[in-house]
C-alpha cells in the first residue's frame, strides 16, 4: 500500500481549565473541576492573540495553546493537517466502536447536508517523518443529512444515524497489513471542502508486543460536549454516549492530538514494538494486558471503571510493567451501560460525580455500593489512585518546569542532567504528587514547585517496584510527552533530548528496545 502524508499543522486545542481559572474568582476547591466547550475556548478571551503568556487569576504565564498553535517544525512533514475545518457541523461522524481487532469491520456514521463526500483512512505513525500511511483508495460516497438527537433526562445525547460506511480491515495473518494502531477516517465534503475526522483504534489481540499503548477514550467522551452536554457542561450530563461525534475544535479526534499523538510519533520513530488498545478494551478483556511487557497510560486518562482498575492491578501483580506518562489517572469511577438505541454494550458512560443522585450509592449490598460513580479516593470507593500509580492528582492548572532531584537515578542515565536541572515547560497542565498511600519503596526522582493562586505547591515523578518485580513509573505531569516530539506548540518547541533519553531508559527497563517494529 502506498504511503501518503496527512499534513499536520494543528493538533492542540485550548486547555479548558486554564480559561476557567482566568474567569473564576478566588481559589477553587482542590477537587472542583469543570470545563467549557472546546469551541468556547477557541473563541474565548483572545487566546490566539495572547500567545503563550496568558495571565490567569493568581497564575503567572499560564500558556493556553489553541488548536492552531501546534505546527510541524522544519523536520516534521507531519500528520492531521486540517486546512478547511468543519467548524459548523458541515461534515462530521462517529464510529460504531472505539476499537476493533485486526480483521474485523467498523461502521462509520457520517452527517452532511452536502450531496457527496470523500472518505480516506490513515494509520497515524512515523513513516519516515511523513506521519501517516494511507490504507484505502479514497472513496466518493453519497452524503446523508442525519437527524439531531434529543437530550434525555440524564443529559444523554445519542445519535441514531443510518447508512454507515462499513470499513473492513484485513483478515490477513500478515501483521503489517492493517497493523494495530491509531487510525483516522478523513471526511471531506464535496461542495465546501470542509474536513473532519473519525478516530478509532485497530487492536491485535493475539500478538504479544513489547508495549501496549492505551488511548484514553473515556476521557475523550467525558469532555465531549457535542450536542450541548458533557460531564462538565452546565447543566451537565450524568451519562454520555460514544454514539456521537467528538466536537469540532478537535476535528473529531477527541483528546488524542493533545496528549497522546506525541508519544505515538516517538515510539514509532524509534522503532519500538507497540500495539494499541483503549479504555473500553482494558475493561472488557483486561487479561490480554499480560501478553505484553509493559502497559502505557499516556494521555489524560481520568475516567476508569472498577474492572479497569482490577485488570491493570492484576497485570502489575503478574509482572507487567506500568508507565504512566500522563497525570490525573483513574480519578473518577464510571460505569458502562449499553446503548439505549442499538443495545450495543459499553456505548454509554455513566458518571454522577456525586453520591446521592447515583442509585448505586443506595444499593443494599456494599459490593454494589462500591461502584458508585464518585472519586476513587472517596470512602464509597476506597481505592486512592496512588495505591496503583504511586502518586495522585493534586492541581489544575499548573505550569512550569520539571526539576531533577536525583540525576544519578537510572532513569536519567546518558541524559547529561544534574541535580537542579530543569526540563523546561514539561510541567502541567494537571499534575500529581506523592500522597499517603503510595506503595512501600516509592521513590521520588523529581520535585517540581509551581505557584498556584499565590501558594507554592509541588509535583513529583516517582518509581516503585511491585512485589511481582514490575516497575511502575509515573511522570506526574501531562506535558511530559510534549518533550518527545518536534511538533511546535504556539511557535515554541518543547522537544527535549533529556526527556527522550529518559523515556528510552524507562522503556529499556520495561524490556522494550528500539528498532524492533513489526510494522512501521
Amino acid at each position: 500500500m502506498a504511503r501518503r502524508i496527512i499534513n499536520v499543522e494543528d493538533v492542540l486545542f485550548a486547555r479548558r481549565e486554564a480559561l476557567l481559572a482566568k474567569q473564576r474568582k478566588g481559589s477553587p476547591a482542590a477537587t472542583n473541576k469543570a470545563a467549557f466547550s472546546r469551541r468556547e475556548l477557541l473563541a474565548g478571551a483572545g487566546i490566539a492573540a495572547c500567545g503563550l503568556a496568558v495571565g490567569c487569576a493568581g497564575q503567572e504565564n499560564v500558556h493556553v495553546p489553541n488548536a492552531s498553535d501546534m505546527v510541524g517544525g522544519p523536520q516534521v512533514a507531519a500528520a492531521l493537517h486540517v486546512t478547511n475545518p468543519a467548524t459548523n457541523r458541515e461534515i462530521e461522524g462517529y464510529a460504531s466502536a472505539p476499537s476493533i481487532n485486526r480483521g474485523e469491520s467498523i461502521s462509520l456514521y457520517v452527517n452532511t447536508s452536502e450531496p457527496m463526500y470523500t472518505l480516506e483512512v490513515f494509520r497515524i505513525g512515523w513513516y519516515g517523518g511523513q506521519g501517516s500511511r494511507s490504507m484505502i483508495t479514497p472513496l466518493v460516497l453519497p452524503g446523508t443529512k442525519q437527524p439531531d438527537p434529543p437530550i434525555q433526562a440524564t443529559g444523554l445525547i445519542e445519535c441514531d444515524w443510518q447508512d454507515p460506511y462499513v470499513l473492513q480491515t484485513s483478515n490477513s495473518l500478515d501483521p503489517s497489513d492493517w497493523p494495530s494502531g491509531v487510525y483516522v477516517a478523513k471526511l471531506t465534503a464535496s461542495a465546501s471542502g470542509k474536513e473532519s475526522y473519525i478516530i478509532f483504534v485497530v487492536r491485535d489481540d493475539t500478538r504479544a508486543s513489547d508495549l501496549l499503548f492505551q488511548t484514553s477514550v473515556n476521557t475523550y467522551q467525558a469532555y465531549n460536549d457535542w450536542g450541548g452536554r458533557s460531564l462538565y457542561t452546565s447543566p451537565r450530563a450524568y451519562a454520555v454516549s460514544f454514539n456521537r461525534p467528538y466536537n469540532d475544535a478537535a476535528y473529531g479526534t477527541g483528546d488524542f492530538l493533545c496528549w497522546e499523538f506525541h508519544m505515538v510519533r516517538f515510539l514509532e520513530s524509534q522503532g519500538y514494538d507497540v500495539t494499541y488498545t483503549t479504555d473500553v478494551d482494558t475493561h472488557v478483556q483486561g487479561g490480554l494486558l499480560r501478553l505484553h511487557k509493559a502497559f502505557l497510560v499516556v494521555g489524560h486518562d481520568e475516567y476508569w471503571t472498577w474492572a479497569m482498575r482490577d485488570n491493570v492491578e492484576d497485570a502489575r501483580n503478574g509482572g507487567v510493567n506500568l508507565g504512566f506518562f500522563g497525570s490525573n489517572v483513574s480519578y473518577w469511577q464510571i460505569r458502562y451501560e449499553p446503548s439505549p438505541i442499538t443495545k450495543a454494550d459499553h456505548r454509554t458512560i455513566v458518571c454522577f460525580k456525586e453520591q446521592d443522585p447515583d442509585p448505586m450509592a443506595h444499593a443494599s449490598s456494599s459490593l454494589e455500593r462500591r461502584y458508585t460513580t464518585v472519586r476513587y479516593r472517596s470512602h464509597m470507593v476506597g481505592r486512592p489512585e496512588d495505591i496503583l500509580v504511586g502518586q495522585m492528582w493534586e492541581t489544575w492548572p499548573a505550569e512550569g518546569d520539571i526539576v531533577i532531584t536525583d540525576a544519578s537515578h537510572w532513569i536519567f542515565e546518558q541524559t547529561g542532567l544534574k541535580n537542579g536541572d530543569h526540563l523546561t515547560g514539561l510541567l502541567g497542565y494537571e499534575v500529581d504528587r506523592m500522597w499517603s498511600h503510595s506503595p512501600a519503596g516509592t521513590y521520588r526522582i523529581t520535585y517540581s514547585t509551581y505557584k498556584y493562586y499565590g501558594e507554592t505547591r509541588h509535583s513529583d515523578m516517582t518509581v516503585y517496584t511491585a512485589r511481582s518485580g514490575a516497575t511502575v513509573i509515573a511522570t506526574g505531569t501531562m506535558q511530559w510527552n510534549w518533550g518527545l516530539s518536534n511538533v511546535l506548540i504556539g511557535g515554541i518547541s518543547y522537544e527535549n533530548s533529556a526527556a527522550q533519553q529518559a523515556t528510552r531508559n524507562i522503556l529499556r527497563k520495561f524490556g522494550a528496545l528500539p528498532n524492533s517494529p513489526v510494522a512501521q
